[in-house]
């Protein structure tokens, strides 16, 4: 069976990402995918994407924000933009999206299918039964609105999609992985990323199986005027129902389960799976930071900095500032799974469009991604040390941690905040202005 990496509560956001962002996200998103594949290969990508704290920080670091459902739908389209030039030479395919490109998945698959030689049809089929299974089976309040489908050309698949609960402004992500799938409706998702609901209805766990079976063979038995009849005396009076209805209804898959179809039989709890609980709160605060891990980062670029950057990569306008950014950016590449518990961290290489927890340095985006970009091209023509040197970067931040010091959070984002003029800042609301001007206008 496929894994389950966790889950995590969303809180449910609108609004749109501006067009010199999300241009920005486009090109860093295509540049980090590229770096992975030459890194680790292909389906070590689709398993990153398959992770929902990875991909959680993976969009913080490109500028979106940190904690918001919007990341979703900004990552999948960024990817979508980004990859579309590249998959011939990477293999990879974005299909779907948001609302009417949600709907257009299975036409895309089919193209896909027709460039590549792969069964389009199996994969519309397979994009169908995800959605039907996250809405269907899976009954826990949330409308799906987006569905995000990658492919690569030897049929291995990621989807990301997403529901809303507009009544309690939260979202739920939920992430399919392909490698090791065996069924549809035997506990098939790799993770569910989302607030917890109490107790739902999952039709897709394995121990419901006796529940599904019950449903067919009445369909097959019974005619729907006389299900409609058996199911009304059965809310007015469980125990009068014939039994095979209280099975077609029951949310108990074996005797002695509890009732929860997350919970293990004979009423044991399952076990625990890691959780990343998302606040409602724009602005970064320490408790959603590893401070020891961002201060490693920051040791390390330091360290490292002039020796790796200033001396060997020569990229004009590349500093100090630059490299803490890739600093961070170097671990969405090559950290694992434990070290994105705090996807908060990641916000903290290029900010956020809501000016939390500061305002995007665009001139240090710029710089970030025409590092990345320079080392990835090298790297394919065969020259590879300037990946090697960003790799470096990680390992350095991951061997500083324990013994490196640093400023607070807050001492850290004043200082952010107070040179961001300098570093082209920008959000939602504006080019941010030089700090004496921003301290006039909040005094008036």
């Amino acid at each position: 069976m496929s894994r389950r990496t966790g889950s995590a509560d969303l809180p449910l956001h609108g609004g749109r990402v501006p067009a010199w962002l999300g241009q920005r996200m486009t090109r860093l998103g295509a540049v980090l995918c590229e770096a992975i594949v030459l890194e680790y290969g292909r389906a070590e990508l689709l398993r990153r994407l398959a992770h929902p704290f990875w991909f959680q920080a993976f969009g913080a670091v490109m500028g979106m924000d940190w904690h918001s459902s919007g990341i979703t739908t900004s990552v999948v389209g960024a990817l979508k933009r980004g990859l579309a030039p590249l998959s011939g030479e990477l293999g990879l395919h974005v299909c779907g999206g948001r609302g009417r490109h949600s709907r257009a998945t299975p036409d895309e698959l089919l193209a896909v299918g027709a460039r590549t030689g792969l069964d389009g049809a199996a994969l519309a089929r397979t994009s169908r039964l995800v959605a039907k299974v996250d809405s269907a089976a899976v009954q826990d309040g949330f409308d799906l609105y987006l569905h995000g489908f990658i492919v690569a050309d030897d049929g291995q698949w990621v989807v990301i999609q997403q529901g809303m609960h507009g009544g309690r402004g939260q979202a739920r992500r939920y992430h399919w992985l392909s490698e090791g799938l065996e069924s549809f409706v035997d506990a098939p998702h790799a993770a569910i990323d989302g607030p917890g609901q109490g107790r739902i209805v999952n039709l897709a766990d394995r121990r419901a199986a006796a529940s599904r079976a019950s449903q067919v063979a009445l369909l097959q038995e019974m005619a729907p005027a006389q299900l409609v009849r058996e199911f009304g005396q059965l809310e007015r009076a469980p125990g009068a129902a014939p039994a095979r209805v209280r099975a077609a209804t029951s949310t108990q898959s074996t005797p002695g389960t509890t009732g929860d179809l997350f919970a293990a039989a004979g009423g044991d709890a399952a076990p625990l799976q890691p959780h990343l609980s998302l606040p409602d709160h724009h602005d970064v605060r320490s408790g959603d930071v590893v401070l020891r891990r961002l201060h490693g980062a920051l040791a390390a670029a330091a360290e490292c900095g002039p020796r790796d950057f200033t001396e060997l990569l020569e990229v004009p306008g590349v500093g100090a500032r630059t490299v803490r950014a890739l600093a961070l950016v170097a671990e969405v590449v090559h950290g694992t799974p434990c070290r994105f518990s705090d996807p908060a961290r990641f916000s903290l290489a290029h900010g956020g469009k809501d000016r939390h927890p500061y305002p995007v340095p665009t001139n240090v985006l710029d710089h970030t991604i025409e590092v990345m970009r320079t080392a990835v091209t090298r790297a394919k023509l065969g020259n590879d040390d300037r990946l090697a040197a960003i790799r470096r970067l990680d390992a350095q931040s991951r061997a500083l941690e324990a013994t490196a010091s640093g400023p607070s959070l807050a001492a850290f984002l004043a200082q952010e905040r107070a040179a961001s003029h300098a570093y082209g800042g920008r959000s939602v609301f504006g080019w941010e202005p030089p700090a004496g001007d921003a301290e006039m206008s909040r005094a008036g």
